[in-house]
């Protein structure tokens, strides 16, 4: 059976997969984990952006998943933190402006969500986007990777090519060293609503590929 999941950086979508708290990352592995628990099959995960960190950090104990797939997400290596990896260059544009309310979570201004963050879908309905968008804690970024799930899984990565938000040679970076396969779209950080098609199909990929794979034999 194909299950997918999706989360994108602190905000969520419209016809995003089940709701994490963003609280922590720890906190937001536990519910994927009580997600993956709910499965009776095979399972593929599938991340957007901040999703990724989510499911690397399933480390070596997912025992019903059987394939990774990113799209436009960060895969860090163990020891990386997403704050260290996007202090290495210039802020992306999509990120510029990011601000903490009181309680620590992060927001994005309109503007930037609208211009960069979601720069090759319609601004009305990245204004919608926007609307609905949910705040990650500042603290995630500054939280250090684990074992990666990727290191045990077979992984595959959409690089959105026009992304101003996660840099295209970042995410070629992350593709390489996990041996993902890999395809690239012209599009913005927001792929799967820019390009839904080209995510869709590479998910029912990898469901193809290793759904037939009984769980207790996924590592490779």
């Amino acid at each position: 059976m194909e299950r997918g999941y999706r989360a994108s950086t602190g905000r969520r979508l419209p016809g995003d997969g089940p709701a994490v708290p963003l609280t922590s990352t720890a906190d937001d592995v536990a519910r994927l984990r009580q997600v993956l628990n709910l499965q009776d099959g095979p399972t593929i995960v599938a991340g957007h952006s901040y999703g990724g960190q989510i499911m690397t950090a399933l480390g070596t104990d997912a025992p019903n998943v059987v394939g990774l797939v990113y799209i436009a997400a960060f895969g860090l290596d163990q020891g990386e933190s997403l704050g260290a990896l996007l202090s290495q260059g210039p802020t992306p544009p999509a990120l510029e402006h990011l601000f903490a309310d009181e309680q620590g979570f992060m927001w994005q201004p309109q503007d930037e969500f609208v211009q960069h963050f979601a720069a090759d879908v319609d601004p009305a309905r990245a204004k919608v986007l926007h609307a609905v968008q949910q705040p990650p804690a500042g603290s995630t970024f500054s939280e250090a990777m684990g074992v990666p799930a990727w290191k045990s899984l077979p992984s595959w990565y959409l690089v959105a090519m026009q992304d101003q938000a996660i840099p295209p040679d970042a995410q070629r970076m992350f593709a390489s060293r996990m041996g993902a396969t890999t395809i690239e779209v012209p599009a913005s950080h927001l792929a799967m609503v820019s390009h839904p098609d080209e995510a869709a199909q590479l998910i029912k990929t990898a469901a193809e590929t290793r759904t037939a794979v009984p769980a207790g034999r996924a590592r490779r």
